[in-house]
């Protein structure tokens, strides 16, 4: 039985104290390890033998760290490359990151956050991590899953899903940008579940949806008697997410003093609880997502360069439904046999003469629209076919997925021209207005609606309603701190 071989790393620094510090940091966690004080030595090393990792501070005596990324991307080495940079130093993070470097380190160096990253990286390189780090194997199936929940296989869709699988491999931010209703979340999760993180956990955010004077509680934690309400210690969503992945939805719906601190804890790796004198170091991937032009904003003052500059680090852009009409046959097999499963009644099959009148609106509304109007046909149906309703001539598609309430409908005297959408507006306004005033507990919004949790929650999912994360089904949180 052959034994395997532990992870072979490179350490590569000018000072002996550090160099000899993360030496026998690494030593005790089992691996093999080789150092270097400058770019020339390394070199030598890589050209003697082959590593998992290598560790580079971003200055040496002779060049910087990044000669030796550029020298392992141009010779197609295997290596994945970790960078240290001095502290305050984004740009040079951001730059190797998007050279191809694995993740970085920001100096001084804290030596939990350094075995971390060492172990993340090791993932997937054919070296033996130490067993006592209990770092998560790849779940291939999962990523397999994930991937092929992004329905379509037109050159577009193609491109999406080829990228994903090129940027999972490292920790570099992600910005998702795409229209409403095109399946940002979807390409989150695909990111999480074809990355080394897969089995860590996957925590959603829509920024958004959270009232301004609960936004540091609820993405830094809060200790006890911080606030009114604050009755025990509670985890962030930094803290639910260590070790995996956080993805932050809408994230140019921020507020500015929030963008800050979220940029200091992106940056610095380390979030302080509210009420707590001390940080807590935390290991997350960000994953961002808008469909908000950020540039734009920037230039308006209205979202911060720095950050905006720390998020974009790899985009992926997903591409509106009307540039791949061609994807709408399985988008529309996959939609339907949701509906019907969540709905628990059948649903007749899709004609092509029904499939061909989908096809002539104007799907402004993406994915999310396709799936309105596949409901509405459904519930109009007469069992044997569906029928879908014309466009209405020049009609601009409304805005989607907000959580701000609509202005009321039409006057009693009018009649309207789509009865199901005007019941579905006058449903969504009433449900969303329950939520506000329960604290978004959707047990109490629920009783008060003399409906089940089970309903209000098929509800708020097929109305699309935004309903901020942690809020707990029976105590709501964001109750409890107002």
């Amino acid at each position: 039985m052959n034994t395997p071989t532990a992870a072979s790393i490179l350490v590569v620094d000018d000072e002996p104290d550090l160099r000899t510090l993360y030496e026998l940091t690494l030593l005790r966690e089992g691996y093999r390890v080789e150092a270097a004080a400058s770019v020339a030595e390394a070199r030598q090393q890589l050209s003697a033998q082959k590593f998992d990792v290598v560790i580079s501070d971003m200055r040496l005596p002779d060049g910087v760290g990044m000669d030796l990324l550029h020298h392992l991307r141009e010779q197609q080495r295997r290596e994945r490359c970790v960078v240290m940079t001095a502290y305050g130093s984004a740009e040079n993070a951001v730059e190797a990151l998007r050279a191809g470097a694995f993740d970085y380190l920001t100096k001084p160096v804290d030596l939990k956050q350094f075995r971390a990253v060492v172990a993340s990286a090791i993932q997937g390189m054919g070296g033996v991590p130490a067993p006592q780090r209990g770092v998560r194997a790849k779940a291939p199936a999962q990523a397999q899953d994930a991937l092929e929940r992004l329905i379509g296989e037109s050159s577009a869709m193609r491109a999406v899903k080829q990228r994903i699988a090129k940027v999972a491999r490292s920790m570099a931010p992600v910005l998702v940008r795409g229209e409403s209703g095109t399946g940002k979340e979807l390409v989150a999760r695909a990111l999480h579940a074809s990355s080394q993180r897969a089995s860590g956990p996957l925590v959603a955010v829509n920024c958004g949806a959270i009232p301004e004077n609960l936004l540091e509680a609820e993405f830094f934690g809060a200790r006890k008697g911080s606030y009114t309400g604050a009755s025990q210690d509670r985890e962030g969503f930094f803290q639910a997410a260590r070790g995996g992945t956080l993805f932050l939805d809408e994230i140019g719906d921020l507020p500015l003093p929030m963008q800050s601190k979220l940029l200091r804890a992106i940056q610095e790796r380390s979030v302080r609880p509210l009420g707590s004198t001390q940080e807590e170091a935390v290991d997350v991937r960000i994953v961002s997502a808008t469909h908000r032009d950020l540039a734009a904003d920037v230039q308006a003052g209205r979202f911060r360069q720095d950050l905006y500059y720390r998020l974009n680090v790899i985009e992926v852009v997903v591409p509106p439904l009307r540039e791949r009409r061609e994807d709408l046959p399985a988008l529309c097999a996959a939609l339907l046999a949701r509906i019907q499963e969540e709905g628990g009644i059948a649903v007749p099959p899709l004609t092509d003469a029904a499939l061909q009148q989908l096809a002539r609106h104007p799907l402004t509304g993406n994915v999310r629209e396709l799936e309105n109007l596949l409901h509405r046909a459904v519930a109009l149906s007469d069992g044997r076919e569906l029928h879908i309703e014309d466009p209405e001539p020049g009609a601009a598609a409304a805005p989607t997925g907000t959580l701000a309430v609509s202005p009321a409908g039409p006057a009693p005297a009018d009649m309207p021209g789509d009865l199901q959408a005007w019941l579905d507006q006058q449903e969504r306004e009433i449900l969303v207005r329950a939520l506000h005033e329960s604290g978004f507990n959707r047990t109490a919004a629920a009783a008060r609606l003399g409906i089940s949790l089970r309903q209000i929650r098929y509800r708020i999912a097929r109305l699309d309603i935004a309903v901020p994360q942690g809020g707990d089904e029976q105590g709501d949180a964001h109750g409890d701190a107002q």
